[in-house]
């Protein structure tokens, strides 16, 4: 399936599935699993998974593509699928037969969700600092701790989790990654997500109380965590938040340029698309959308051909659209008034979603400093 062939089906289920059930899932506060079922009968669920292994062996500017086509509809939909792709590439991303078999494949049919569990209470925006603590154990490893924000907890088959190891002789800031099975005894879910915006994502906290995990299910070797944060987990981590913000923010333009286009005034008989003014503001919104998406979509592009400045932009592209969404719904809001900031209005429940865009870790600031750290040549995690 080529990505033309894979946007395609995204606009489709997009249009005709998400777009009906969005005020739902955001009003309820709904997990939207018969959305993302629908995405993995249509063969999206594999869209990162190798070929080799019966998935499509698309990369990062792929993720942003569907994401961004996704989250114009349902930001908890995209945002739920962008953290299963992110679960998908890092067990893809060093693979044993096992691994493959148990995980890539059913994922490939469209069979198996995953998901990224790497956040603690304790650590905060600092996701690659795990508090959670791997011993080793006679069949494999023993995992205890917290993890906090996990989209689709509770509802996905498995969780991709960092941890550090309980050795004496463990280097201080290592870590490993497994794959913990959503059936494994001693994992429980601690309430549900009560957000302001993306009400649908389930963002809930896990506890792990001496969770017994095989051996086959360590992600590469034991301190690899490190490799998979900077060469697998945050380049589709930003790439699939940054397609599921462009995606709000696009959705949100869109809202602001119909209104004006339909809107007349009853006493002149009007159209407010003929007042300079707007023409202006509008005019401005687009610049900053179609600058913001053409650094989004070159950066992925740099990322899936392993550009040497592909993790500068990457940072910087999500950083950006965090900004630039924020300010197009904002500016949509005030273009459209009262009805857009009236309750059931679809630019109210884009403005929450959108706010998110700033707090999901990194948050702008860390990819601020990231980035110039970057290009300055001085190690991404130095103090």
């Amino acid at each position: 399936m080529t990505l033309e062939e894979v946007l395609a089906i995204a606009r489709s289920i997009a249009v005709e599935t998400l777009r009906p059930r969005a005020a739902h899932v955001d009003e309820a506060a709904k997990y939207p699993r018969d959305n993302i079922a629908a995405l993995q009968r249509a063969g999206l669920g594999g869209l990162v998974i190798p070929a080799d292994a019966g998935g499509l062996g698309l990369g990062l500017y792929a993720v942003v593509r569907v994401c961004e086509t996704l989250g114009a509809e349902c930001a908890s939909t995209a945002i739920s699928l962008g953290m299963h792709y992110v679960g998908s590439a890092v067990l893809a991303a060093k693979a044993t037969d096992y691994q493959r078999s148990h995980y890539l494949e059913p994922i490939a049919r469209g069979e198996h969700l995953t998901t990224l569990a790497l956040s603690e209470p304790g650590t905060g925006v600092h996701f690659y600092l795990p508090e959670t603590k791997l011993a080793r154990s006679d069949e494999g490893y023993v995992l205890t701790g917290e993890k906090s924000f996990v989209t689709s907890g509770g509802h996905a088959d498995s969780y991709v989790m960092s941890a550090a190891p309980t050795r004496p002789d463990s280097a201080p800031g290592e870590f490993s990654c497994v794959v913990v099975d959503a059936n494994a005894p001693g994992l429980s879910w601690n309430g549900g997500w009560e957000g302001w915006g993306m009400r649908g994502n389930a963002a809930s906290g896990a506890r792990l109380a001496d969770v017994r995990v095989p051996a086959a299910n360590l992600l590469g070797e034991e301190g690899d965590e490190i490799w998979y944060v900077f060469n697998v987990v945050a380049p589709f981590f930003l790439m699939a938040m940054s397609g599921t913000y462009l995606g709000i923010a696009t959705a949100a333009f869109e809202a602001a340029r119909t209104h004006l286009c339909e809107r007349r005034y009853s006493h002149t008989g009007g159209e407010l698309a003929d007042n300079p003014i707007l023409q202006h503001r509008i005019g401005e919104m687009w610049a900053e959308l179609f600058r913001t998406r053409a650094l989004l979509h070159e950066a992925a592009r740099m990322g899936d051909r392993g550009d040497p400045e592909a993790l500068p932009a990457l940072c910087s592209a999500k950083a950006e659209i965090a900004v630039a969404a924020e300010h197009i719904a904002a500016q949509a809001m005030t273009l459209i008034g009262g009805r857009g900031y009236g309750e059931g209005h679809v630019l109210q429940r884009l403005y929450r979603d959108v706010r998110a865009a700033h707090v999901m870790a990194p948050t702008t600031d860390l990819l601020r400093t990231w980035t110039g750290r970057a290009v300055l040549g001085r190690a991404l995690l130095g103090d």
